[in-house]
């Protein structure tokens, strides 16, 4: 059986990655999504968070048992020591349960939304990189706008990722995201044609 093509999709924050992957979705495409992941792992109960609450205290825990996510954010936020020691309890997980979901998908392609693709060097585990693509000024005012946040925040945020030339470096495919809507699935859909036939090409050539 062919394996699926894997796609790696991926930008900054505010570009429009969400709405990409949920398009993706709607055309009967498999979504191994990192964010899920990240909260598969640290289900309770799970040896990931018995991992995290052992290494950063237990009042990262609410009354229910979970992990109060944004406690922890802002506990490594401004401390990259800290957040590099979480990277090494998560990351691995993160990456397995990922690629325990991609065994299971089914279809031509399948496309992998890792937000911190180029930030975390996995580019070995795609076979093309996809970048949603917005310049900072729009960025910027996207994530004010849906996270309250102030320019200040704003940009601290961004200064924490890779840059916008680095992205579009690393990129296969680029889709840009600074019209409407419909233009952006519009993108989706014909990335999807051309992903299929991409996937349908290779196949021929391992058979032949």
């Amino acid at each position: 059986m062919a394996t699926p093509l894997r796609i790696g999709l991926t930008g900054g924050i505010a570009s429009g990655k969400s709405t990409v992957a949920q398009r993706f979705a709607e055309l009967g495409v498999p979504v191994i999504d990192a964010d899920e992941s990240a909260r598969i792992v640290v289900a309770p109960g799970s040896p990931g968070l018995d991992e995290v609450v052992s290494k950063f205290g237990e009042n990262l825990l609410t009354p229910d048992g979970t992990l109060d996510r944004r406690l922890l954010r802002d506990l490594i936020f401004s401390d990259p020591a800290r957040r590099r020691e979480l990277e090494a309890i998560l990351h691995p997980l993160i990456r397995a349960d990922m690629e325990f979901r991609a065994s299971h998908a089914s279809g031509p392609y399948l496309v992998m939304a890792i937000p911190l693709l180029i930030e975390g060097g996995g580019r070995d585990r795609v076979d093309r990189v996809l970048v949603v693509d917005v310049d900072k000024q729009l960025q910027l005012k996207r994530i004010m706008e849906r996270d309250g946040n102030t320019l200040e925040q704003a940009k601290a945020i961004l200064a924490a990722q890779a840059g916008r030339a680095a992205r579009l470096q690393a990129a296969d495919d680029v889709l840009p995201n600074m019209g409407s809507l419909s233009e952006l699935r519009h993108g989706v859909d014909q990335l999807h044609r051309y992903y299929v036939e991409l996937a349908r090409t290779r196949n021929d050539h391992s058979d032949g």
